[in-house]
C-alpha cells in the first residue's frame, strides 16, 4: 500500500480536534500534521448543533477534568475569540429553583462552583431573580455573571483557518478504516488514502469507540468496555413575543444523577431565543430527526448490558423525557415551571443535536471526559458538553500527554 507520510494524524475534524490541532502546533510549529474528517464540511455534529454557550464550571465534580479544564478552556477560548475576531456575549446566566426540595441541590451547586474558582456569582432571592429576569419566578437563583453565548461552529472554522496558516492539512471526506500502531510509526487507513505517521490522536466525537476499537496497538485497552450511546436532544424557538421576555440564559436546577442541565432557555448570539433540549435515545448516531433509524446503531445500544441496566434504573425518567419530545404542551410546561408566562403558541420547533455519551460496562454513565493514552495512540473517548468551552484546554492537556505517548514512545 502506498501512504503519504506525516507526524501526527488526528482523526476527527470538530472542535476537539481542530482545537488539539492548534495547541500542538503551538508546541511544535514545524510538524506535519494532518486532520482527517469524515463528513463533507467541518464541525457538522455536536460543535456545530449545540445552544452555542460558553459554561461556567458551575456544576462539574472538583478536581475534575471537566472542572479544570472547562475554567483554563472558558479564560483560553474569549482570549482565542477577541484575538480572531469571534463575535460573543456575556449575558449571564441563573439556576432557578422554583420548589423547596431543589433549594440543597442549588446550594450544592454553588459550593462546587465556588471550589471550581467561579467567583463573578452570587445566590439571589425572588426579589432580585425578577431585577435580572423580569419574568423569571423562582423561590432562589445562582447568579452567574461569566457564562456567555458564541456560536462554536464560527469558533471552529477560526481554528482551522489559524492551522492550515501554520501549514496543517485539513482532508476532509476521510472517513478512518483502521488503525495499526507499531513500535515506530501508525499507519491510518482512510478513503482518502493512507497515512504513515509517529502517532495519531482520535477526538471522533459520536464514533469515538467505533474508532477506538478499530485501533491496533498490540496491547491491552484499559477502556475497550466504554461506548457511546447517542443521545438526541431537540430544542424549541421562542416567537418574538416570548422572545423578548429573557435576557440571558435560565437554567433549572438539575438532577445531579444525569450529566444533562435539563430544559433550558438560551438567548443566543444571532439574537434567538432556544427552549431545550430534552434528552431521548437516538435510533442513529446522526439521527437529528425522530424518523431516523440506523439498525446498527440502535442495535448496538439495545443489545448494550450497560445499557440495559442504566435503562431499568432510570426507566421513568426516560419515559417523561420521551412523552416531553413527543407531547409539546409537555416541553412548555416544563418551561413554565420558571417562565410562567409562556404559552404553547409562543413556541416552534427548532433544530435538535446529538449528544455522544460514553457509558461504562456497567451501566453507568462516564462523567467526566475521558481520554485514554497507548504507546503512539491518544484516544478521546468522552468529550460532550463542556466540550467546546473547554476545547483549548483539552487541546493543550492532549498535546501534552503526547510529547510521552507519540514523540517520546
Amino acid at each position: 500500500m502506498t501512504s503519504e507520510r506525516a507526524d501526527v494524524v488526528i482523526v476527527g475534524g470538530g472542535i476537539v480536534g481542530l482545537a488539539t490541532a492548534y495547541r500542538l502546533l503551538e508546541r511544535r510549529p514545524d510538524l506535519r500534521l494532518v486532520v482527517l474528517e469524515k463528513e463533507p464540511d467541518l464541525a457538522s455534529h455536536q460543535t456545530g448543533r449545540n445552544s452555542g454557550v460558553i459554561h461556567s464550571p458551575n456544576t462539574y465534580a472538583p478536581g475534575s477534568l471537566k472542572a479544570r479544564l472547562c475554567a483554563e478552556g472558558r479564560r483560553d477560548a474569549l482570549a482565542f475569540a477577541d484575538a480572531h475576531g469571534v463575535q460573543y456575549a456575556m449575558p449571564g446566566e441563573l439556576i432557578v429553583a422554583t420548589d423547596p426540595e431543589e433549594i440543597p441541590r442549588l446550594d450544592a451547586i454553588v459550593e462546587k462552583a465556588r471550589a471550581n474558582g467561579v467567583t463573578d456569582a452570587r445566590t439571589v432571592g425572588p426579589e432580585e431573580i425578577r431585577e435580572i429576569e423580569p419574568h423569571v419566578a423562582g423561590l432562589r437563583a445562582f447568579h452567574v455573571r461569566e457564562t456567555g453565548i458564541i456560536d462554536w461552529r464560527d469558533f471552529a472554522l477560526a481554528l482551522a483557518d489559524a492551522i492550515r496558516a501554520q501549514g496543517a492539512e485539513i482532508r476532509t471526506g476521510a472517513a478512518v478504516t483502521g488503525i495499526a500502531a507499531g513500535s515506530r510509526e501508525v499507519l491510518v487507513s482512510s478513503t482518502s488514502g493512507a497515512v504513515r505517521a509517529s502517532g495519531v490522536i482520535t477526538c471522533a466525537g459520536l464514533w469515538s469507540d467505533r474508532v477506538a476499537s478499530m485501533t491496533d496497538t498490540g496491547g491491552p485497552d484499559p477502556d475497550r468496555g466504554t461506548r457511546i450511546v447517542p443521545f438526541r436532544g431537540d430544542y424549541f424557538v421562542l416567537k418574538p413575543r416570548a422572545a423578548a421576555l429573557v435576557r440571558g440564559l435560565v437554567y433549572p436546577v438539575p438532577d445531579p444523577r444525569y450529566p444533562f442541565l435539563g430544559v433550558h432557555l438560551t438567548v443566543r448570539i444571532d439574537g434567538e431565543v432556544w427552549a431545550g433540549p430534552n434528552a431521548v435515545l437516538a435510533f442513529a448516531r446522526d439521527g437529528y430527526r425522530r424518523r431516523d433509524v440506523d439498525v446498527r446503531d440502535l442495535a448496538e445500544v439495545l443489545t448494550n448490558r450497560g445499557f440495559l441496566t442504566l435503562a431499568r434504573a432510570y426507566w421513568k425518567t426516560g419515559a417523561a423525557e420521551m412523552w416531553r419530545d413527543w407531547w409539546a404542551p409537555a416541553f412548555v410546561a416544563a418551561i413554565r415551571r420558571y417562565l410562567p408566562a409562556i404559552e404553547r403558541a409562543d413556541v416552534e420547533p427548532g433544530p435538535s443535536g446529538v449528544r455522544a455519551q460514553a457509558l461504562g460496562p456497567g451501566g453507568a454513565l462516564v462523567e467526566d471526559f475521558l481520554l485514554t493514552v497507548r504507546p503512539r495512540v491518544v484516544h478521546v473517548r468522552n468529550a460532550p458538553s463542556p466540550a467546546a468551552t473547554a476545547s483549548l484546554a483539552i487541546g493543550r492537556e492532549i498535546a501534552e500527554r503526547a510529547e510521552a505517548a507519540i514523540f517520546q514512545a
